[in-house]
């Protein structure tokens, strides 16, 4: 049995758990959103007292590495419509700036036109100066996703720093 998957996961009373009768679709409801997630049939999930338990119906290896990863993904389900994800990233470089323009972020990164990069659904952009950008969702793998498609336009080089950095 993994020992991630093991731990319980405690939820907070702001936050609305609903599970379909077999098991298959799992639905969280917070102040921040809602996040669906589909269950494969060999991961059963439990709500006791809001906690949620996540165990296997049968063990064989593949369905106890699903154990930890589901479990996991749940967790991150839970903490993203309660609390947020922030990703903060830093413009280091002469001439280097963001602004948000409507429903796209526009970088200017030393090429001789701006980059312009559209905002997906569920994803809120602060530019707090010229050369900070904090990115905010609530569904933690479309926000990484994101924060590297932004950063891949300028990742940042070895010698003198210059580039898009995570802080």
């Amino acid at each position: 049995m993994s020992r991630i998957g093991k731990l319980p996961i405690k939820v907070p009373t702001a936050v609305d758990i609903n599970i379909t009768t077999d098991n298959s679709i799992l639905t969280v409801k917070g102040k921040f959103g809602t996040l669906e997630k589909s269950i494969p049939d060999v991961i059963k999930i439990e709500n006791i007292d809001n906690t949620l338990i996540v165990g296997l119906k049968n063990e064989t290896r593949t369905n106890k590495a699903l154990h930890g990863l589901y479990r996991t993904l749940i967790n991150n389900m839970v903490i993203g419509v309660s609390e947020q994800f922030l990703i903060t990233l830093m413009l280091q470089g002469v001439g280097y700036r963001a602004s948000v323009q409507g429903k796209s972020l526009v970088l200017n990164l030393g090429y001789s036109h701006p980059v312009e990069i559209e905002i997906p659904d569920g994803i809120t952009i602060e530019v707090v100066q010229n050369t900070k950008i904090e990115i905010k969702s609530c569904d933690k793998e479309q926000l990484g996703l994101f924060a590297a498609k932004v950063r891949a336009w300028r990742p940042p080089e070895p010698y003198k720093g210059k580039g898009i950095l995570y802080k």
